[in-house]
């Protein structure tokens, strides 16, 4: 596992919407926008699943995922990959619906997917674009 710098968490706070990516066994890729992706600590991020179909299948086959972290405040952005673990049920799981039924009772908050961060990589165009940060 690696841990976000300060810098990368500061970022990450101001996101209102996270483009998530998974690929199916064969590399078929999908990428759907995420409202609820939190920052749990230094290494693990939890994606919270309301409405996955493909993604879901996507995790159960393959559990790669990639996080863009960008937008007008960050000051930058940088693309976060992992290992993502589907968690249905357990404290995690309702620590997790809790959080999500505070902010918006109607979710279904079927599944938590819990992420541990393995690398970080530049974002931003230029002579750094692709490099790996972490």
């Amino acid at each position: 596992m690696v841990k976000l710098s300060e810098e990368m968490k500061t970022a990450f706070s101001k996101v209102k919407i996270f483009p998530v990516a998974t690929a199916s066994n064969d590399g078929i890729p999908n990428v759907v926008p995420i409202g609820f992706c939190q920052l749990v600590d230094d290494e693990t991020i939890w994606i919270v699943d309301n409405f996955m179909v493909k993604s879901l299948v996507n995790l159960e086959e393959n559990p790669n995922v990639a996080v863009y972290v960008w937008g007008p405040e960050t000051g930058g952005c940088f693309q976060i990959k992992g290992e993502a673990e589907i968690i249905s049920s357990g404290e995690k799981f309702d620590k997790m619906k809790g959080i999500v039924h505070a902010a918006k009772p109607g979710l279904p908050a079927k599944n938590l997917i819990e992420v541990k961060i393995s690398e970080v990589f530049q974002c931003a165009p230029g002579p750094g674009a692709g490099k790996k940060l972490l």
